[in-house]
């Protein structure tokens, strides 16, 4: 079968396509055959070397992270034979094959009917989009704002934001047609957050201050939105897609202020019976047409170096599907 994987960090032309055999799924996994496979923007960092971190170390050679739609085709010892021919989703560690072993524990199984992007989100990027919103403590009635919200995670956090109650959803993005696409998922204004003064737009926009932030961008952005905070107002961080993680003096936290920081990984680890509560969750919003995940484009998997060039690019609409 085949795999895509990396030996040395660099640009896009260090993914190689491989022939390697067919793994054989151990006591509680199951062996897929993946249709879809949504990629993510965090192994165009990790290529480059970035992104190491004592939780998670990466050493080399790696395969690429992802989240596969597709079909049980074999499943190991002790594990539910019943599995077989089921259409799932999970993500993975090395995603970007045409067969993928899977934990039978963390499957997903796909409602009939719902359409391979927004399977493809639900065990990886929608828990993500639903757990920062549970980090930040989300009330209803509250105001949030969604940086990168024409993201593959962002624009699923809008959802998620009003779906739980948000009384305002302020998104962020770096062009007009980003922040049309934010708003036609649900985003109540606007910000573009390549303008100098977009904090003061956001400040108009909630003039009592921002109750939950919700930040995978990390650097300056991190920096400027937390004056944006309410008193006793939430940030919460996942990532840095700046490359730049920065630094928040405690003095800034003063203001009664406070950020947090949020991993899936982490989450899982932490509790994992809450986290199989919110795959039935977000599997329950998508059958119910509450979440969506829209598809920017569709490539095969010998156009992987394409795939991470798009997302280097940042002008994808939603997320990017690879289909083997």
């Amino acid at each position: 079968m085949r795999r895509i994987r990396y030996h040395s960090y660099g640009g896009p032309e260090v993914l190689t396509l491989e022939e390697v055999p067919v793994p054989v799924p151990e006591a509680g996994q199951v062996l897929i055959r993946a249709e879809a496979i949504g990629a993510n923007f965090v192994d165009t960092q990790l290529r480059r070397g970035m992104a190491q971190t004592e939780l998670y170390p990466r050493p080399l050679p790696r395969s690429l992270t992802g989240d596969v739609v597709g079909t049980v085709e074999a499943v190991g010892p002790d594990t539910d034979p019943a599995l077989i021919g089921q259409q799932v989703a999970t993500a993975s560690e090395d995603a970007f094959c045409d067969l993928i072993l899977a934990d039978a524990q963390w499957l997903v199984p796909v409602p009939d009917g719902l359409d391979a992007g927004t399977a493809s989100a639900l065990p990886m990027v929608a828990p993500v989009a639903l757990g920062v919103l549970h980090a930040g403590r989300l009330a209803p009635g509250e105001t949030v704002l969604v940086h990168s919200a024409a993201g593959a995670i962002g624009h699923l956090a809008v959802q998620l934001a009003k779906v739980l109650g948000a009384g305002t959803v302020i998104a962020t993005a770096s062009t007009a047609a980003k922040l049309d696409f934010a708003r036609a998922h649900g985003a109540d204004i606007g910000v573009n957050y390549t303008d100098e003064d977009w904090p003061e737009q956001a400040r108009t926009a909630a003039p009592g201050g921002v109750d939950v932030v919700l930040d995978a961008a990390g650097g300056n952005i991190l920096r400027r939105s937390l004056d944006l905070l309410a008193p006793y107002g939430r940030l919460v961080t996942y990532g840095a897609a700046s490359g730049e993680l920065g630094s928040i003096p405690v003095t800034d936290l003063f203001a009664l202020r406070s950020v947090m920081g949020f991993s899936l990984i982490a989450a899982h680890a932490a509790d994992a019976e809450r986290a199989v509560k919110d795959l039935a969750e977000l599997t329950e919003y998508a059958a119910q047409g509450l979440l969506r995940t829209a598809v920017h484009a569709r490539l095969p998997l010998t156009e992987t170096t394409e795939v991470h060039r798009l997302l280097e690019s940042r002008a994808q609409l939603g997320r990017i599907l690879v289909v083997p």
